[in-house]
């Protein structure tokens, strides 16, 4: 059962007043230390737990005055050199998600860089604590992400990709697995029998290969659609593409870049009339396709959803265990499709 100890019963049981109280929960230098160590026995002892908002909450409404205001969370991002440019569309609109839901509830969202050209992960957890910052959205990582020098027992954490082990957060992220499939089955209905799939090796692997799982699941159930073998390399270049396009012969490739559809055109494809492209993730389309929307405005205002419950239910630290929530994708009609040759017979 939650404690009902307040800061106004720990001042009257300690004979001091609450804003002594309030100040040595803070850890403010103005309380003297014996008067603060005796202040958080006292807590301790009677299961004294702040409300993890009502810092951030006061600071904000005395500079404001804005009373519809709840707290502010915390847009993390990496700045990682290895990360595909393309994915930076990604992000802005996870973020813009994120903002536009958190102010929905009241809440303020404030970005915060880490890596190259911003902070390490010790100083941003210096600077939240200073602003009384309690909930952190962590954008995607291209690389392993490791923010175990944050304080966790003063935060609670949401991580907007599949999986992040270091530490374990609940997740809000695409459900690749399930978007690929329903994919692939609408494409064999378009009358596609030959599908291939072109991967980065890395992306793969950081999804824990779900595309590529679903890719070959789909090529199991349907052994007469083919059998095209996934392309998937460290460094996926033309002339690799050009010897696996011709020896395979797919009638549609489904991949994230549309540096494809050159590819394709160069090898001797018209796309559309004699094959197809399908692009994995349009936010990194750089013209008009079919494709996938992986919803990062959604994924972006569930994460902040998420992440609100809990600092509502006062819920900080690494849970246990941690759960994800997937969002399918959702079929975008665009101009590189059309119904494959065997299926007009």
């Amino acid at each position: 059962m939650p404690s009902s100890a307040t800061v106004r019963t720990l001042a009257a049981s300690l004979g001091l007043s609450r804003t002594t109280v309030s100040e040595a929960l803070r850890g403010s230098a103005c309380v003297r230390p014996e008067t603060a160590a005796r202040v958080r026995a006292a807590a301790a002892a009677v299961g004294y737990r702040p409300n993890p908002l009502v810092g951030a909450v006061m600071s904000e409404v005395r500079r404001s005055r804005n009373q519809m205001f709840r707290g502010v969370i915390a847009a993390v991002d990496l700045d990682e050199s290895e990360r595909p440019v393309s994915s930076g569309r990604f992000h802005t609109a996870l973020t813009e998600g994120a903002r536009a839901r958190a102010g929905e509830l009241g809440f303020k969202l404030q970005t915060f860089l880490v890596g190259r050209h911003g902070v390490n992960v010790a100083r941003l957890d210096t600077i939240l604590q200073s602003r009384g910052i309690q909930g952190v959205f962590l954008l995607p990582a291209w690389e392993t992400p490791d923010f175990t020098k944050l304080d966790w027992s003063r935060y609670a954490g949401i991580y907007s990709d599949y999986s992040i082990e270091r530490p374990a957060l609940h997740s809000v992220c695409s459900d690749h697995h399930r978007s690929l499939m329903s994919a692939l089955e609408r494409l064999r209905g378009m009358g596609y029998k030959r599908p291939g799939i072109v991967l980065n090796q890395h992306q793969d692997e950081r999804l824990q290969h779900r595309w590529a799982g679903a890719f070959t699941s789909y090529q199991r159930n349907h052994p007469d659609d083919g059998n095209v073998p996934p392309l998937i390399l460290a460094n996926i270049t033309a002339p690799a593409f050009n010897r696996w396009f011709s020896r395979y012969k797919p009638d549609v490739v489904l991949g994230h870049s549309t540096d494809l559809i050159d590819w394709m055109t160069a090898a001797g494809a018209k796309v559309p009339k004699t094959h197809g492209f399908f692009c994995l993730n349009i936010t990194q389309q750089d013209r008009p396709c079919s494709g996938l929307d992986l919803h990062p405005l959604t994924l972006g205002a569930r994460g902040v959803e998420l992440l609100i419950a809990q600092l509502q239910r006062n819920e900080r630290g690494i849970p246990d265990p941690a759960s994800t929530t997937m969002i399918p994708g959702h079929w975008v009609d665009g101009p590189t499709l059309a119904p494959a040759p065997t299926a007009k017979k």
